[in-house]
């Protein structure tokens, strides 16, 4: 968008879209939040052991990875709306199936479809958000995507820590002789039939319509965004920008013409979504009650724990929405890469002089359980001041308009294997080679992401997505 329309922005409209449009990111961070709490009651419910409980968890993971190959195609044929619609369905879905789970097999089941709703909510959300928002402050409310996914994560905790605080415990009976872990999942049913509701009063993207040779739709929902003017000239850019490719957007555009080799631009979308997971992130918000219970604190105080680390990640984003148009998207993955490497490599030292109590469990011994906590929400607080929502910023607009689709499908079904690698094999790391070990290698994974950003990633801040070239 031009400087000399900027007056024309219809902020009020766009912020009303971006609000609805992101409660996808809450529904995905709610989602992948609610099995915190949860895993004590999964245990005794289905006679699980730690291979049991690392499916089970890892089990949403498995959908989103398809949800969000899937979405990437799926918006080029039903459109950003079309997809995020259907992943509210499925929220709403996999909210009643999970809590009303009579086996592991159904629960995964439930699981699975949640994770094709979040795989899709991941990838597509910040591809809308994208394409209905001035370049100037396209990196401020795109990083209103992490925001919302860290306030869903939140928002588990903290329902989580109520009704397992008010029942007792986590398998205590509850409402109707339920015990609080079902209705742990039963709750994400309302913010699921908040969203689809939400989403009927939001627009289609305008790139997705005039790529589908709508443009008249397209120019009326630019005009209502832009104005008359900067609406006329918006859809010319659009088309110019499809103009050169005389087909309608299919996964091999990813491969060069000319070289025959993936595009440049498709494996630094790959590695960013790689590297975003093998940080460990999810393993403090996937396994953080559990993690913190191994080294000595009780359940009560390690969910509050997990409200602490929620709380501070949101700060945290919206410390990036301050900075990320001011001093761009690559500084910040840096600095960030650079603070998780040795926040990371202070938690494992803390977790290798872990030593056995009294009573046969894990205790830090000194001040190193204070150590763990501090350094360990430092790194939540680096990640999300960088790799947490700037990864999603750069996937969304990072991609020319000929293979956004695709391009986020690929990096979209990447990052969510690189999640389920991590979150169903730390249990078992957990317990052998130790967490010393593990977060070591989270630490080495942090520290080469620094050189990975230096060389293949660059800076897109201020650039129309037209611009975008790869």
């Amino acid at each position: 968008m031009s400087e000399g329309s900027a007056g024309k922005v219809n902020m009020a409209f766009i912020a009303a879209i971006v609000a609805v449009a992101t409660i996808g990111g809450f529904m995905f961070g709610y989602d992948s939040g609610v099995i915190n709490g949860t895993q004590k009651g999964l245990e005794a419910a289905f006679d699980l052991g730690k291979l049991g409980i690392g499916i089970n968890v890892g089990a949403i993971l498995v959908g989103s990875s398809i949800g969000a190959f899937g979405a990437g195609r799926m918006a080029d044929i039903i459109g950003r709306r079309g997809v995020m619609m259907l992943a509210a369905i499925l929220f709403l879905v996999s909210a009643l199936l999970a809590g009303a789970a009579g086996s592991s097999a159904i629960f995964i089941i439930a699981r699975i479809i949640g994770g094709l709703g979040v795989g899709a909510a991941s990838v597509i959300s910040p591809v809308y958000i994208s394409e209905v928002t001035p370049a100037a402050i396209r990196g401020r409310l795109s990083s209103v995507q992490q925001v919302m996914i860290i306030s869903g994560l939140t928002g588990a905790f903290i329902a989580n820590f109520v009704l397992a605080r008010y029942a007792g415990g986590s398998t205590a009976p509850l409402w109707l002789d339920f015990p609080a872990w079902r209705w742990m999942f039963w709750l994400q049913a309302i913010p699921a039939a908040i969203y689809f509701l939400a989403l009927l009063v939001i627009p289609e993207s305008p790139r997705y319509l005039v790529a589908r040779g709508q443009d008249e739709r397209a120019r009326a929902v630019l005009t209502r965004l832009f104005g008359a003017e900067e609406a006329d000239r918006k859809v010319g850019e659009i088309r110019a920008s499809l103009a050169a490719d005389h087909h309608r957007p299919k996964l091999s555009d990813l491969i060069d013409k000319v070289s025959g080799k993936v595009r440049p631009i498709v494996w630094a979308g790959i590695g960013l979504a790689v590297f975003q997971q093998l940080v460990g992130i999810n393993v403090v918000f996937y396994y953080g009650a559990t993690l913190w219970e191994a080294v000595g604190f009780s359940e009560d105080n390690a969910l509050q724990i997990n409200i602490l680390s929620g709380v501070l990640s949101i700060g945290a984003c919206l410390g990036t929405i301050m900075l990320v148009d001011r001093i761009g998207r690559k500084p910040l993955l840096l600095i960030g890469s650079a603070g998780m490497a040795v926040t990371l490599a202070i938690v494992a030292y803390a977790f290798s002089t872990a030593v056995t109590g009294a009573d046969g469990g894990v205790v830090l011994p000194g001040h190193n359980g204070l150590m763990a906590l501090i350094a360990a929400n430092l790194y939540v607080i680096f990640f999300n001041l960088s790799w947490g929502p700037i990864m999603w910023v750069m996937l969304g607009e990072m991609f020319p308009n000929q293979i956004r689709g695709s391009g986020l499908a690929v990096a979209g079904f990447a990052q969510w294997i690189a999640n389920a690698a991590i979150s169903v094999s730390f249990p078992a790391l957990a317990v052998s080679p130790g967490l010393a070990i593990t977060y070591t290698g989270y630490a080495l994974f942090a520290a080469i992401s620094f050189f990975f950003v230096r060389a293949m990633v660059h800076e897109t801040k201020g650039r129309e997505l037209e611009d975008m070239v790869g």
